[in-house]
């Protein structure tokens, strides 16, 4: 019986079932696209996604305006320290000379950088005159060592000369800076480090758009005596009169260590400024490409959007055309 109900259930749904085969039907199945693939309410995905890459660069675009207008501000407040600063050295100048190319035995290069980065080439800029230095300095007999002020040196550096770095420092400009706290770093740097010659790097400002790599040398007391023995303009050391009962190597002494301190708080300074100005020119060629972006991506979002409009519209009136031959 129960056979006989399914034999008369199975003839009733026969007709049901489609006479075309399997594979028939498969190859007669449309080949979905990431059009059909898109969520509800968007016409396509691809004006998604472009949508979404809009939204990021306008996102980047607001990010790199911020940090034009703080460099900025930041730039104003170091910038007039930094002029005023200038006073300290140039009488040490005056009096003992510059002489970068004063040939001694042990030569320290000492590089100041940033620990930030986003400020254009300045960095690398620093990390190339010290190495052209380092070379010029190298030879027989002679020893040469980095002494690395910020963290952008130092990544740079220690790639390929992590053994001649005799001192590393960071985080300078963590605090405002002052005289004090370089005066404790120049310190740190005279106690740690044996030299005949401190060779120092750094960016002096110009303007914003503009910054000029120098180098400033400092002797060692020794060596200022050796010159002024020698001649030349360390010689009129000598015409000046001593009050006190200090000798004349302690005042050479006091002096280099002062002289250091002061040409490092400028440098310090200067390199702050050329640090910000360059951070302000970075951040606004990097406004002015986000801007050229969105303005490419906003007419391709638009012509993609106009196509898949056309696209619809032909398909509805190809639609009502078919309706009306059939009517």
């Amino acid at each position: 019986m129960a056979m006989s109900v399914f034999r008369r259930e199975g003839r009733r749904l026969l007709p049901s079932i489609s006479p075309r085969p399997i594979a028939a039907v498969r190859s007669a199945a449309p080949i979905s696209s990431p059009e059909d693939d898109a969520p509800l309410g968007v016409r396509f995905a691809s004006t998604q996604a472009v949508r979404n890459r809009m939204k990021s660069v306008k996102n980047i675009q607001k990010i790199t305006k911020a940090m034009k207008m703080v460099a900025a501000s930041k730039l104003r407040a170091v910038e007039s320290r930094a002029v005023n600063s200038r006073g300290l050295w140039q009488p040490f100048t005056a009096l003992l000379g510059d002489m970068p190319s004063v040939d001694v035995k042990k030569s320290v290069v000492v590089t100041l950088s940033s620990d930030k980065g986003l400020c254009g080439g300045i960095n690398s800029t620093s990390v190339k005159v010290s190495k052209g230095l380092y070379k010029l300095s190298s030879g027989p007999e002679k020893e040469v060592k980095y002494v690395v002020v910020g963290e952008k040196a130092k990544a740079q550096l220690i790639r390929d000369s992590k053994q001649h770095i005799d001192l590393s420092i960071t985080d300078v400009q963590k605090n405002p800076l002052n005289y004090t706290q370089v005066s404790v770093l120049a310190d740190e740097i005279l106690k740690n480090v044996e030299f005949d010659a401190l060779r120092i790097v750094f960016n002096k400002f110009h303007s914003v758009m503009s910054f000029l790599p120098t180098v400033s040398t400092i002797l060692s007391p020794e060596m200022v005596e050796k010159e002024a023995e020698a001649g030349g303009k360390l010689g009129e050391l000598d015409s000046y009169e001593i009050e006190g009962g200090e000798t004349k190597g302690e005042i050479l002494q006091n002096l280099a260590e002062f002289q250091f301190s002061c040409v490092m708080f400028n440098a310090v300074l200067e390199n702050a400024c050329s640090e910000m100005g360059a951070r302000m020119s970075a951040m606004d060629s990097s406004s002015r490409n986000a801007g050229d972006m969105l303005d490419r991506l906003t007419l391709s979002y638009t012509r993609t959007r106009q196509a898949s409009i056309t696209t619809e519209l032909i398909e509805i009136i190809s639609g009502a055309s078919a309706l009306e031959e059939k009517h």
